[in-house]
């Protein structure tokens, strides 16, 4: 974390943090440097301060030898984007969907031929780096993630009556899988900071309340509520998102259905998020409203060590592939 002071006054403040994960089209790992939590005092904008936040956070990151430097921002964000891609050099790079479910009041039922399974944090381990090892930004240390506090567990959805052998990890890297299965982890954001909707239009406002008072005085109904956004809130987000199989959509949703019915014992959860690469396939699986959801996040990167710009252009300027695991640890 760098601070930058004025006069003795806090005027701005970045964070970056440090991984080895999958780059180049999953050929090898990569040190990769994330940016986020860049902030500039609104009365202290426009005088350079966030160039040189982020310009010093590159110094870090380069004199820890990391290859590539990334970071996230919405694609509304105009004065985000042209400080880091007119200013500082990087390039747009990948443009991802964040889907948003609300937590609704009625527990949802899932179909009878679906089996759900919790697995242990070793079994994940295994599962993942089996699958998933080769996916786009795949953390090497999925095993500091799983076992991080805020991390729910991970949990499996087959078809009833299909074996797959879960007494250990080992029986699981060798015994056949189901024709088709997903799986999915779930990150606990509640513990960490809550968030609120401010300035909505009064329409917005009005059909929250609208839908509650409905939803409360004629429950049968059944009526979609829109979710209390407008005062505090967590979320829960799902990352870790594989599903294979003729049957991979109604298992993948019915993994969705089960974290949406897991959520609502929480009192502070009111929506669960999921991102997924702009042409990945799970998306169309993954219950959302369109209109809280983004349809593109926009990622750019910039490598900093010179040996690496030649694998970076080919990285670059190749198809951006389907999947792209999502570090819950970037939020």
């Amino acid at each position: 974390m760098l601070v930058a002071e004025l006069e003795n006054e806090l005027v701005g403040i970045i964070c970056g943090s440090i991984k080895i994960a999958t780059t180049t089209g999953g050929l090898r790992p990569s040190s990769l440097g994330y940016i986020l939590g860049l902030r500039v005092s609104p009365l202290h904008q426009r005088r350079g301060i966030g160039s040189s936040l982020v310009l010093g956070l590159e110094q870090w990151f380069h004199d820890n030898l990391v290859d590539y430097v990334y970071m996230a921002t919405e694609k509304s964000n105009e004065a985000s984007l042209k400080l880091f891609t007119y200013k500082l050099g990087f390039v747009a790079f990948r443009t991802p969907a964040i889907l948003v479910n609300p937590v609704g009041n009625h527990l949802i039922p899932i179909s009878s031929s679906v089996e759900i399974k919790k697995v242990e944090i070793s079994q994940a381990e295994c599962l993942y780096r089996k699958y998933m090892s080769s996916t786009e930004f795949f953390p090497q240390d999925i095993d500091s993630v799983l076992r991080n506090k805020l991390s729910f567990g991970t949990w499996l959805a087959y078809p009833r009556g299909e074996n797959w052998n879960l007494s250990s990890s080992s029986a699981m890297s060798d015994s056949p899988t189901p024709r088709s299965w997903a799986m999915l982890s779930v990150w606990n954001c509640t513990m960490v900071y809550k968030v609120k909707v401010v300035k909505a239009p009064w329409t917005c406002v009005a059909m929250r309340k609208f839908s509650n008072w409905i939803d409360k005085f004629f429950p049968w109904l059944r009526v979609p509520v829109v979710p209390n956004v407008f005062s505090t809130f967590g979320y829960y987000f799902m990352y870790g998102m594989q599903a294979e199989g003729p049957q991979a959509e109604l298992l993948m949703s019915s993994l969705c259905l089960y974290v949406h019915n897991m959520a609502r014992k929480s009192n502070d959860c009111e929506v669960i998020v999921a991102e997924v690469g702009g042409g990945d396939v799970i998306r169309s699986y993954i219950p959302h409203w369109k209109s809280f959801s983004f349809s593109e996040d926009i990622w750019c990167i910039k490598p900093l060590q010179i040996e690496k710009e030649e694998a970076f252009l080919d990285w670059t300027t190749s198809p951006p592939p389907p999947t792209i695991f999502f570090d819950p640890r970037d939020l």
